[in-house]
């Protein structure tokens, strides 16, 4: 423990110290000019004060003076103190109870007339998800982080707004595809599954992890893993996915495919523009068990005063009680 304005206790105390010294000189003054004893004289006084009671009097009258001085001074020192606010260290390390969900795109060109439609359904989801951590990739030949996993909404609905202005393809090169295209081929499913299931931090830690996956599952191209071995991986991460394909029907290879990709996870499939897919959605996630999350510890200062407090109110009762027996 410290003080954060300990000049204000050195103040009571030199004010303290201050106070004694002239009370001592003026006793001695007092005494060297015979004026101590102004009251009527009294003959054989020498005889009353030999008288044991008399002189058990003078000594309790004495002590009792004695304490009054000594709780006052004490009394004075700890409202200094209290005045002086303690201060001690505090180590706090907030926890956090939640989900992580990566909302992973597929931007490839077969997706160029749905991808501002999901966008939307995205920012359905996350204005959905209260408290819930939550990041996006996006994908075509290669995988790019949007924003990494994060339980701040302004901050995803911020990227969100920006990814979907990007969306009107108002250049050759729209800026949400720069590194997006680094590897050969196009849409390659497998490995954005993958790259999403590898964006989940805390790896050592058991959470409620999940995707949402938006595809069509038009492959073009060899990626490095298949949509089921990426899936498969999610799986043993314990990662549950999600997915919303632009495509209607299920009985399409490529949709049945996907649907069976997600159902191997324990997720499940769904389609772009079904009324209830957002919530949906949103009941399958909250419905797996959220678990806590520690922050990075953080050293505060906090005020302390309740112990030096309580001994101020004792000592002052404690002074206030003398005083009155004494009859000062």
């Amino acid at each position: 423990m410290v003080l954060a304005s300990i000049w204000i206790l050195l103040a009571v105390v030199g004010a303290v110290l201050l106070a004694i010294a002239l009370g001592v000189l003026l006793g001695l003054r007092r005494r060297g000019s015979g004026s101590a004893t102004s009251g009527a004289p009294i003959a054989r006084a020498e005889r009353i004060r030999s008288l044991p009671a008399f002189q058990r009097a003078v000594r309790r009258r004495q002590a009792a003076l004695a304490g009054v001085v000594a709780l006052g001074v004490l009394a004075a020192v700890l409202g200094g103190v209290v005045a002086a606010r303690p201060i001690a260290q505090k180590t706090i390390q907030p926890v956090s109870t939640n989900r992580d969900i990566m909302l992973c795109l597929d931007v490839s060109g077969s997706m160029t007339d749905v991808d501002k439609e999901i966008v939307s359904i995205f920012d359905k989801l996350a204005d959905g998800f209260k408290g819930e951590r939550v990041g996006l990739t996006i994908f075509n030949s290669s995988a790019v982080q949007v924003f990494p996993l994060t339980d701040d909404y302004a901050f995803i609905q911020e990227h969100l707004s920006s990814l979907m202005k990007g969306l009107d393809y108002s250049t050759d090169i729209p800026e949400q595809w720069v590194g997006t295209m680094n590897g050969v081929g196009a849409s390659l499913i497998g490995d954005g599954l993958a790259s999403c299931a590898l964006r989940f931090d805390h790896a050592d830690e058991q959470r409620a992890r999940s995707i949402i996956l938006a595809t069509d599952n038009e492959l073009n191209g060899s990626p490095i893993v298949t949509l089921q071995e990426a899936a498969d991986y999610a799986a043993s991460k314990k990662i549950r996915l999600y997915t919303i394909n632009p495509v209607d029907g299920i009985d399409q290879p490529d949709s049945k495919t996907l649907a069976d990709a997600a159902a191997a996870t324990g997720g499940k499939a769904y389609a772009l523009r079904e009324t209830t897919t957002v919530g949906d959605i949103i009941a399958q996630v909250q419905k797996q068990e959220a678990t806590q999350l520690k922050g990075q510890a953080t050293v505060i200062w906090a005020d302390v005063p309740q112990l030096w407090i309580a001994a101020l109110i004792v000592v002052a009762l404690g002074f206030v009680v003398l005083l009155w027996r004494v009859r000062l």
